[in-house]
C-alpha cells in the first residue's frame, strides 16, 4: 500500500516536530517521554560485598540517569523551539495586521480628504 507523497511528508514532520513534549502545571515543567527520573543509590558500607553491590548499583544509575537527562533535553529543547515559533508567528502576524489596518485608515483618510 503506497500513501501519498503529501501524507508521508506531513507524518514525518509531525514525527520529527511533536508539538508538545513535556507538560507545564502550575509553572512546572516536565518531561512527558523520559520516564521516571532514576534517583541516585545509596552507598552501604557495611561491608565489601555491600559496597561493591552498591558500587555497580551507581553504575547502573548513572547510565540510567544520563539517558533520562539527555531525553529531559530534547524534550525541553523542542518545547523551547515550539513556543519560540509560535511566539514569532504570532507577532509577525499582529505586525501585519498593524499594517493592513494602518494602510486602511490612511486610505479612508485619502478618500475622506478628497472630498
Amino acid at each position: 500500500m503506497k500513501l501519498p507523497g503529501l501524507l508521508v511528508a506531513v507524518l514525518m514532520v509531525y514525527v520529527s516536530n511533536p508539538v508538545s513534549a513535556g507538560t507545564l502545571v502550575n509553572g512546572n515543567w516536565a518531561p512527558a517521554g523520559c520516564g521516571v527520573k532514576p534517583e541516585a543509590p545509596v552507598i552501604d558500607d557495611k561491608d565489601v560485598d555491600a559496597y561493591n553491590k552498591s558500587v555497580a548499583a551507581i553504575n547502573d544509575w548513572q547510565q540510567k540517569a544520563r539517558t533520562y537527562y539527555e531525553c529531559l533535553i530534547k524534550e525541553a529543547n523542542a518545547d523551547n523551539s515550539a513556543i519560540a515559533d509560535t511566539a514569532n508567528r504570532e507577532q509577525a502576524g499582529y505586525r501585519e495586521s498593524v499594517e493592513k489596518v494602518g494602510a486602511a485608515v490612511d486610505a479612508a483618510k485619502k478618500k475622506l480628504d478628497s472630498k
